[in-house]
């Protein structure tokens, strides 16, 4: 296949890849050392996906240049191709070639990067990205993040790495190596273990094309955003994304999941905020950043302990802070299954 701006692809929108098509391969675990890391470069080189912590959740990296590669992502997650892919840069110098970053988008980015906010900007002619990554959108949603494993992976690969969450889609999102072994193992080349994610949820996306708007609540306050901004109207579409973690069911564990309960049913698994009864907690100081950093750990817990007859149920998050963000993945992890 061609590279982005030699020819951009068309695809189907509606078309969710087939996973059957790759064969299952061992996947290695690499440390995040001078040598792991260049064996991580080398194999992402070669068009192979590396998954690699980032403070917000592991992301499932690939070049984002090369549609091959990129193309593997939506296999390997079985993800469908009309919902955009974030590309991480390691500076906001990188991020001028694939994005067109005006004064605005200049002092958002002096605020916030390096760090858990992805800012959707207009897509530059010239950025070489494969249109896969963009779903042929003429905007990117583009990344530089803090953690210092993906800073020393993303300057030893020395380009954009395309990296959506290293989990199956839909399902919930990995905060350590372990949790991609067990979604995506014999489907990626390998894992750079870089221990537990300090955020825990994604990215916040900051929709900067035209007006600032809300495209998804993640790892920076709403409230920290509108500081700078002013009052941000949501944005975005369940139904045709133009950023990521929109679609209206994701995170989902294989239990079902009860929202707000202040009292408890049979057979469910209760997970509390606060002090009070609980079989898990995500935060018994009800401490919204502790809460964040736990949450998909937590899911995953909760669901392996309700088995295949049980369900989850969650007390009460305040909807402030990181409190939005852990809603918004807790309705989406709530909602109806497709």
């Amino acid at each position: 296949m061609n590279n982005g701006s030699q020819a951009r692809l068309r695809f189907n929108p509606l078309l969710s890849p087939q996973r059957s098509v790759t064969p299952m391969i061992p996947t290695e675990t690499l440390d995040p050392t001078a040598e792991g890391l260049a064996r991580a470069a080398a194999l992402l080189r070669q068009g192979a996906l590396v998954a690699f912590p980032t403070e917000t959740v592991y992301g499932l990296g690939g070049d984002a240049r090369d549609d091959l590669a990129v193309a593997r992502i939506f296999e390997a997650k079985g993800r469908p191709r009309f919902n955009p892919l974030i590309v991480h840069v390691p500076d906001l110098e990188a991020a001028r070639r694939y994005a067109v970053v005006d004064a605005r988008a200049e002092s958002v980015a002096a605020a916030f990067w390096p760090g858990p906010l992805t800012l959707v900007l207009p897509l530059r002619a010239d950025s070489g990205l494969s249109a896969l990554v963009t779903a042929d959108l003429d905007s990117v949603a583009i990344r530089v993040p803090a953690h210092p494993v993906a800073q020393a992976l993303l300057r030893a690969f020395g380009g954009p790495l395309a990296a959506p969450s290293a989990n199956p889609s839909g399902r919930v999102s990995p905060t350590r190596a372990a949790h991609v072994l067990e979604g995506l193992s014999g489907r990626i080349a390998a894992v750079v273990d870089g221990g537990s994610c300090a955020v825990g949820v994604e990215s916040t996306i900051l929709g900067l094309v035209d007006a600032p708007s809300l495209l998804r609540p993640g790892g920076i306050a709403v409230e920290q955003l509108e500081a700078l901004l002013g009052p941000l109207p949501t944005g975005g579409n369940a139904h045709k994304p133009n950023a990521p973690g929109q679609l209206a069911s994701h995170y989902a564990p294989a239990a079902p999941v009860r929202l707000n309960a202040t009292d408890w049913e049979a057979h469910e698994i209760r997970v509390g905020f606060g002090a009070g009864r609980s079989d898990l907690n995500l935060s018994p100081a009800a401490d919204l950043v502790e809460a964040a950093a736990n949450l998909f750990h937590t899911l995953r817990e909760a669901d392996a302990k309700a088995g295949p007859h049980g369900k989850i149920a969650f007390a009460p998050i305040p909807e402030t802070g990181l409190g939005r963000a852990i809603n918004d993945r807790l309705r989406r992890a709530a909602a109806p299954r497709p």
